[in-house]
């Protein structure tokens, strides 16, 4: 139902229908915005890559063919693809400091663990493999199934899984080295 709506409101973009335009950004934006803060982490970056994504959707919306893909499997993957991209651009910090990482409603004690721990997380995701991070992203921030997950990567099911135990494997001993 999802899929016929977005071919729906696609034709709408190619006839230059901007209430269309509103209502896909509308009702993809959140997962699009969150998987990009996942994979880049950094705010600036995911804000700049869901925009993008979103003006390439608007300029190819008259050569989408409906019922060949799930647009939202062709959004993923060009999000993701500009994550990477602004990934591999030179800079000095790749963690944006002001990334909440906890839910202030516990004490300060859990407060601060939960903030320490939050940092251990993103620290060992940021120094996976670009494609294990992909992986994590789309599975623990999308919540996509591995199937849909690895359509959006364009590999296996059996290479996703691949990709998903080596991730958490490297996570893991990473958090237990931290501990001692």
């Amino acid at each position: 139902m999802l899929a016929d709506d977005d071919d729906r409101l696609l034709s709408g973009i190619a006839a230059g229908d901007k209430t269309s335009f509103a209502q896909l950004r509308e009702r993809h934006l959140n997962r699009i915005f969150s998987l990009a803060l996942r994979v880049t982490g950094s705010r600036a970056d995911a804000e700049d890559a869901a925009q993008e994504a979103f003006t390439r959707a608007w300029r190819k919306a008259s050569t989408w063919r409906p019922g060949e893909a799930k647009f939202s499997t062709w959004l993923y993957r060009v999000t993701m693809n500009l994550c990477i991209d602004a990934r591999r651009k030179p800079r000095a910090d790749q963690l944006d400091p002001d990334l909440p990482l906890v839910d202030p409603a516990p004490g300060a004690e859990s407060v601060l663990l939960a903030h320490e721990q939050d940092q251990q997380v993103h620290a060992a995701m940021a120094v996976l493999p670009e494609r294990q991070r992909e992986a994590m992203a789309l599975c623990y921030t999308l919540g996509l199934s591995n199937a849909e997950a690895a359509a959006t990567m364009e590999i296996s099911v059996k290479a996703y899984e691949s990709l998903l135990v080596r991730a958490k494997r490297d996570i893991r001993a990473r958090l237990e080295g931290s501990e001692q």
